[in-house]
């Protein structure tokens, strides 16, 4: 057998660090980078928003009335001028997550109408106190590194609601934050409080702690409260997701390679607006895709196409190495039941082997219409899993565990060996909420299921003092600029 390792080296040894899933090769995805730019520069987008035609007529781009169409040259000088990665930080500026290449991080899903209620079991509309408590178990669970809110507190003001949750969320967690803005006021305003929380707009620069969410939901059309938050966003150079919200066969075409498409068309409109207000504006590629189930009139995030989509659109970003986030652990299912944890895991895994930089989702059920602490439990010990295998394994001299052999008989135990002592809790995974107990004991214990055994743990948290609470002076100071926002908005 001919081999290249020699005494001292191997020569070229190449290293599978952690399992990816390359769904794209090198040559599809620049089929459908050249595919987007066709499109863009043959038909264009229509535009919405004077301010940001204004910009695109200014730096080459054809205008016509509102439809614009982009230079190829332009939106890959873009490509080229936005960061292909970012580094988000927590309440003390400590770096919190490295978005680049294919590090995952997974937080909170956003955008339900319902909780599941910690007394009775059923849901009912979110108020604020729910919007509290999910930021206090998402503040103390390991796995998750984001946080956003799961809904809009019906309690307060339609129009700031938003704002009211932003302030509750960087109250009673020090992790990085999501915030869904939906013009370039409620930008402004968030940006406000989350430099009051960070000690200035300076430091808040410096040390990002909190990424806007722009949500795009129409093919080529990009409304002019969109666009103008894209600006805003990048004037004051903060951190945005452009989240792309399309579903194959109704919004975008039925093929998956056809939604890719128009999904990187509209990120590449937002990416380069960003670049020509702000060269380097940090810019997160975002998307929400699935297909649309026309029987059940709902677009299922459980389904396994949601998965192919958001492995598809993160290898994409990938190659163009532009920082990404996707949809994972989203259940289709009404409650924290078997439904719930087969499609959260495939959800996740999909994502995290394709190297999805954020994975949203955490917590949701019914599609995301209902949130859930018990199923955002769930998530967190199924991200545990997922972070195992993404770590796969490491070949060295001590892993090899070359000397070992010897000391232990043909059909011997290595339970004694001192290697066996260094490595078992390292090279497995040791669950929490999942249990491996023989069927006696588990029945011992109450024969609970993993619904049960996660709300469990979920109210044994949500009853402890918090983990972390903002100064009551920066607080209040936050809380009055959601006070102020009811007049003005």
């Amino acid at each position: 057998m001919y081999t290249t390792k020699s005494r001292f080296k191997s020569c070229n040894y190449d290293v599978n660090q952690t399992i990816s899933w390359n769904m794209l090769s090198h040559c599809q995805s620049e089929e459908i980078l050249m595919t987007a730019l066709e499109l863009l520069e043959r038909s264009g987008a229509e535009v919405a928003s004077k301010k940001a035609r204004d910009v695109f007529a200014k730096n080459g781009c054809w205008v016509d009335g509102e439809m614009v169409r982009f230079p190829s040259a332009k939106i890959e000088w873009a490509l080229r001028a936005s960061p292909s990665r970012l580094t988000v930080c927590g309440q003390n500026g400590a770096r919190a997550m490295l978005l680049e290449t294919e590090n995952v991080h997974f937080g909170l899903g956003g955008g339900a109408e319902y909780v599941v209620d910690r007394a009775s079991g059923e849901p009912r509309h979110i108020v604020l106190q729910d919007v509290a408590d999910a930021a206090r178990l998402a503040d103390r669970l390991g796995n998750v590194e984001f946080v956003t809110f799961p809904g809009l507190p019906s309690d307060k003001p339609e129009k700031t609601a938003a704002l009211h949750a932003l302030g509750t969320v960087l109250k009673y967690t020090a992790k990085p934050v999501v915030m869904p803005v939906c013009c370039a006021k409620m930008a402004e305003a968030a940006v406000a409080m989350a430099a009051l929380a960070a000690g200035g707009i300076e430091k808040l620069q410096q040390n990002p702690r909190i990424i806007l969410r722009v949500e795009c939901a129409e093919p080529r059309l990009h409304s002019e409260n969109a666009l103008e938050a894209v600006i805003y966003a990048a004037e004051n150079r903060i951190p945005f997701i452009y989240d792309n919200e399309l579903a194959a066969g109704y919004t975008a075409p039925a093929s998956t390679a056809g939604t890719l498409v128009l999904a990187l068309a509209n990120t590449l409109v937002a990416v380069l607006l960003a670049q020509l207000v702000s060269e380097g504006t940090p810019v997160i590629a975002g998307g929400r895709l699935t297909v649309a189930d026309e029987k059940n009139c709902m677009l299922p995030y459980g389904a396994p196409e949601a998965g192919l989509l958001s492995a598809g659109f993160a290898n994409l970003m990938r190659y163009l190495r532009v920082p990404s986030m996707c949809v994972g652990g989203i259940t289709d299912a009404a409650a924290s039941d078997s439904q719930a944890g087969v499609e959260l895991a495939i959800g996740l895994l999909s994502a995290s082997l394709a190297g999805a930089n954020m994975i949203v989702g955490g917590g949701m059920l019914e599609s995301g219409k209902q949130y859930s602490h018990a199923t955002l439990a769930m998530s967190d010990e199924s991200m545990s899993l997922m972070y195992r295998i993404m770590r796969s394994f490491e070949v060295d001299e001590d892993r090899l565990a070359c000397g070992v052999y010897d000391t232990v008989e043909p059909g011997g135990s290595y339970l004694g060996e001192e290697h066996t002592g260094l490595f078992f809790k390292s090279e497995q995974f040791w669950p929490s909420l999942f249990t491996r107990k023989r069927i006696s004991d588990w029945m011992a214990d109450g024969g609970k299921s993993l619904g049960q055994r996660a709300a469990e743990y979920a109210e044994s948290v949500l009853t402890q003092p918090e983990a972390f609470t903002v100064d009551e002076s920066i607080a209040a100071a936050i809380a009055d600029v959601a006070a102020k926002a009811d007049k003005a908005f």
